[in-house]
């Protein structure tokens, strides 16, 4: 028979699992009696683990959310795991202060050769630039309000504002479905009730009024998930694919290498040393044409004819751009000019 420690372990791992367990099942999968069940069932309520007697003809037990935190098993992948999401999670999101406790509390439990694995990884998190007046800092008590009226499918209310193009709030009544991260921004998606369609809104831009509103019955998404719904939406879509709205072909006179490090999502084929087939999405076809059009090369393009339209229709407005020259451009034309002489003599 194991050691007593050893099978408590073993015990604690089973419960750990979503679902009821008999105790014959216990002592089927642990090789000891119903009665050793029930006395490492005590021992393990000793050490403030909620487990709940189930009735029944057979009897069981299911491990509950408990009112504190008792002691957590884990084993050796799932703590580095845990560490590698804190040390993430530390590295300037809204919860970077706990993360960062929660961290160190968890480093300070390891054993030696667990907190020797999570101390060679080390996370560095490059945020991108903030444009001017662009705000991305999250409240975290916003996103509790927000988490909390979504899990009691309440109506919410809320002031939404300012951003960089409004200069004052609006009052939005929404019924809240989802919290969403997209680029480094949280979003709350919700079916607005006052324009009868579904919206995506800027956490850092809500403040939630007291109290929440009745009860709502919670509506389909279209697209049938979240992930293609928020993703067609910033693509300019319809919400119900995640495709881009504008997708082309074309062949560009540049290797293969050159040009996949720049295209995100696009498919890059290669045809030789210095040709390659590119295929894009965009959500215009203006800008498809403008986005394949900064590879500055040759382009084929072989399909669709909305593409080729977009490229004749660039040409012609660059070209009426370039003919717009007034005397201050002259001035640095000529100015240029001048240099670019002196350097040739």
């Amino acid at each position: 028979m194991q050691k007593t420690s050893a099978r408590l372990l073993a015990l604690l791992s089973l419960l750990q699992t979503p679902r009821d367990w008999s105790g014959d099942d216990l002592a089927q999968r642990l090789g000891i009696s119903s009665r050793t069940v029930r006395r490492d069932i005590d021992r393990l309520r000793e050490l403030d683990y909620p487990i709940k007697t189930l009735k029944g003809p057979a009897g069981g037990y299911r491990l509950e959310a408990g009112t504190h935190l008792p002691p957590m098993l884990f084993d050796d992948d799932q703590a580095v795991a845990l560490a590698v999401a804190l040390q993430t999670a530390a590295a300037g999101t809204t919860v970077a202060e706990d993360a960062t406790r929660a961290l160190a509390t968890l480093r300070q439990v390891m054993p030696p050769r667990l907190r020797h694995r999570v101390d060679l990884v080390h996370i560095t998190t490059v945020q991108p630039p903030a444009t001017a007046g662009d705000s991305r800092q999250v409240d975290a008590q916003v996103l509790m309000d927000l988490s909390r009226a979504i899990h009691a499918r309440e109506e919410l209310r809320f002031d939404y504002g300012p951003g960089p193009s409004t200069s004052t709030e609006d009052v939005r009544r929404v019924q809240p479905h989802h919290l969403v991260t997209w680029r480094q921004r949280w979003y709350l998606v919700a079916w607005d009730l006052h324009r009868e369609d579904w919206r995506t809104f800027r956490v850092d831009r809500i403040r939630p009024r007291t109290p929440t509103g009745p009860r709502f019955t919670p509506r389909d998404l279209p697209g049938g998930s979240v992930s293609t719904f928020v993703t067609s939406r910033f693509r300019g879509n319809d919400g119900t694919t995640a495709d881009w709205p504008c997708q082309g072909e074309v062949i560009l006179r540049l290797p293969a290498a050159d040009v996949a490090p720049f295209v995100q999502d696009g498919i890059v084929e290669e045809l030789g040393s210095r040709h390659c087939r590119l295929i894009l999405g965009s959500w215009s076809w203006t800008g498809l044409a403008a986005a394949i059009g900064r590879f500055d090369t040759d382009i084929e393009v072989i399909g669709p004819p909305q593409l080729a339209v977009a490229f004749a229709d660039l040409a012609a407005r660059y070209a009426r751009a370039a003919r717009t020259t007034g005397p201050e451009t002259d001035r640095r034309g000529d100015h240029r000019t001048h240099h670019a002489a002196r350097a040739r003599a």
